[in-house]
């Protein structure tokens, strides 16, 4: 582990407690580990592999200063204070790879001297917690295709009293006949004009940490690939920067978890992004095989890139997937379960670790559903938006020419 190539590192100070004080020092981040080199010591002062930390926060030293605490295994408690640039950007990076570690199914499973059954325990754990923030996420992207459906009806009501106005124009109570004085044939291109949109296909989402120039603040959020495109979007699956196929000049791969995307201007900035993230290793032969010649991958991200192909047994890419995020928890939940049924027969679990057990995977099962349900509702809703979205065009179209008629 000791050859594994930082992701990132940063200057920062950490509470040496057999010192009673604080020594700077610098903190390195690895896809695995986290590690802190006290300035003047030969040796790593501290190795954490990411799936041994149990909890990692944002706190205050009692000298009222910002810190990152992580909380590791056995109790250890680890401070980490005057971070550079600043705290909310270390921790940003922090929480995105230790969380990725969790998720994924390449993470290390523990440490020798945890019981199998302690073990598993943090494992399901994890997988809760996970498909607790996803099942948020959900649900809160629900809330957002309510009011989307909201204003649409909103926008199909006025369409409703703007064509019973437009009819009451056309035909005037003093005009005699029975036709319309300004009414004219009606262009059949009118009908045509507004026509679907196809949807686009997509390829992988995965969550990233994001910047985008000259801002350097890195930011939460995900990164689409679409067959024609490739969409940067915040927490909130709100569009950040969007890079269509033909406008990409170059994407370089600094690293196995980190890029940059740019497209050139004349006689105005560079559109440029960094995007990092645990899981760019999964989406590289895409992208190399999307852009080609565009992409230009240094010898770091090569040896990487090579190392992930090369390894023998390998599961396939969480990018077969839309929601590769909700599979990778939802499709665990069941291997974890056969898991703990095989060390529960081979008693290598206690009867209390047993019922943790149970309950935990009882929890996993009925949010799974949940989410399940929730996906199918947004389906529909999603449905229901794009034939309401098509309606109000072609609405509108019309009621246009119909007032232009009028004057």
């Amino acid at each position: 582990m000791s050859n594994d190539p930082a992701v990132r590192s940063w200057s920062c100070s950490y509470y040496l407690a057999s010192e009673k004080g604080w020594r700077p020092g610098r903190l390195s981040l690895t896809a695995t580990h986290l590690r802190l080199h006290l300035d003047g010591a030969e040796h790593c002062a501290v190795s954490l592999p990411l799936s041994c930390i149990n909890e990692m926060k944002k706190e205050s030293s009692s000298y009222i200063f910002s810190a990152i605490t992580v909380l590791a295994r056995g109790g250890d408690k680890h401070w980490f204070s005057s971070l550079a640039p600043s705290r909310n950007a270390v921790f940003t990076v922090l929480e995105h790879f230790w969380r990725e570690q969790l998720l994924s199914p390449r993470g290390e499973q523990g440490t020798p001297n945890t019981s199998r059954g302690a073990e598993l325990i943090a494992i399901m754990s994890s997988s809760q917690r996970g498909l607790e923030d996803t099942t948020r996420v959900l649900h809160h992207q629900g809330e957002q295709l309510g009011n989307i459906m909201s204003g649409l009806s909103r926008i199909e009501g006025d369409m409703a009293t703007a064509d019973r106005m437009l009819s009451v124009l056309e035909s005037p109570s003093w005009w005699p006949f029975s036709r319309n004085p300004w009414k004219r044939t009606a262009s059949k291109e009118a009908a045509a004009s507004a026509q679907s949109r196809g949807k686009e296909g997509v390829i992988a989402v995965i969550p990233v940490v994001f910047s985008r120039h000259p801002d350097v603040t890195l930011r939460p959020g995900h990164l689409t690939l679409l067959l024609s495109a490739m969409e940067i979007c915040d927490c909130d699956l709100r569009p950040v920067q969007r890079y269509e196929r033909q406008d990409v000049d170059d994407i370089r791969v600094v690293s196995g978890h980190e890029m940059r995307v740019r497209q050139r201007f004349i006689g105005r900035p560079d559109v440029t992004c960094s995007v990092l993230s645990a899981r760019l290793p999964d989406v590289l032969p895409l992208l190399e095989l999307q852009y080609k010649s565009k992409v230009e991958v240094l010898e770091e991200a090569a040896v990487v890139r090579d190392k992930g192909r090369a390894s023998p047994g390998g599961r396939s890419p969480g990018w077969q997937t839309d929601s590769w995020l909700l599979d990778t928890i939802v499709r665990s939940a069941p291997c974890r379960a056969g898991e703990a049924q095989r060390m529960i027969q081979e008693q290598e679990v206690t009867d209390s670790e047993e019922q943790e057990l149970r309950k935990i995977l009882m929890k996993l099962k009925s949010m799974a559903l949940e989410a399940e349900g929730e996906l199918e509702r947004q389906d529909e809703a999603l449905d229901d938006i794009t034939s309401s979205t098509d309606r109000a065009i072609i609405n509108i179209d019309k009621q246009t020419h119909r007032m232009r008629n009028l004057m």
